[in-house]
């Protein structure tokens, strides 16, 4: 079963052990599994942080660019005096500080179609969270070509949507949304700080549950909320048989 949990661990660890069904097998599952985090902003770096204070084992993270002033609004694992400095170098500095029995391997980088198979390589789950349709259509295609499931989300404003992609399962992001919407600006959106934090601790949750198997993820389902009345709701969002990407299309 890999590498054991230790006595720091299971100390660590102690109060999640103290929920109803989730056992020592579930956090060393989750210590021997291996999630790649592509995009480590609002969305991704949130997700990354409460992954690591779960204890996954490894993270892979993903992002080009250094960071700016307008990022500060909602990046949780960055600083004002890294500004102009490279995000990833700083999220895995956070990271390894709050959590230092995570290995963080980093890449400042876009994800291409050239470089997708070699950053998934020892991955057991994805999270899409960058924000742009190339990444994530690439990262969408490679997961299904390997049987990795990926969880999804995205926001805009005081909105959000998450669902998971569990190949040839259940739907894929080609299926819920066979084109882009030509009007999308990679950096022309609102963001609430909050709103993007509190949709990356969401996909932490449907990692966990999809790495570890401890309770019921989204399947076919995707959560859809609007923060700005407290609207939550779950549509069902079914995989298409003929899809170009999952199916046999």
């Amino acid at each position: 079963m890999g590498v054991q949990l230790t006595h720091t661990e299971l100390e660590r660890y102690r109060r999640q052990l103290m929920l109803r069904g989730f056992t020592p097998d579930h956090q060393q599952w989750l210590k021997n599994s291996t999630a790649l985090v592509a995009g480590v902003g609002g969305l991704g770096g949130t997700a990354a942080l409460y992954l690591a204070a779960a204890g996954i084992g490894r993270l892979v993270l993903v992002h080009a660019g250094k960071l700016t002033l307008s990022n500060m609004n909602r990046q949780i694992l960055m600083k004002h005096s890294g500004i102009g400095k490279s995000r990833v170098l700083q999220a895995k500095k956070t990271i390894k500080e709050m959590n230092p029995e995570v290995d963080v391997e980093i890449f400042d980088k876009r994800i291409t179609t050239k470089n997708v198979q070699a950053l998934l390589r020892t991955a057991r789950i994805a999270l899409s969270a960058r924000p742009n349709f190339e990444e994530r259509r690439i990262l969408n295609r490679s997961c299904i070509e390997k049987g990795i499931p990926m969880v999804e989300a995205a926001m805009n404003g005081t909105e959000g949507y998450l669902f998971n992609v569990i190949p040839k399962v259940a739907s894929c992001v080609h299926c819920v949304y066979p084109e882009d919407d030509s009007s999308w600006e990679e950096l022309g959106f609102p963001v609430l700080g909050a709103v993007s934090g509190m949709l990356g601790c969401m996909m932490a949750l449907e990692a966990i549950k999809l790495l570890t198997g401890y309770g019921k993820p989204l399947f076919s389902e995707m959560l859809v909320f609007n923060t700005l009345d407290m609207d939550f709701r779950k549509v069902k969002v079914p995989r298409n048989e003929q899809c170009e990407v999952c199916g046999s299309g």
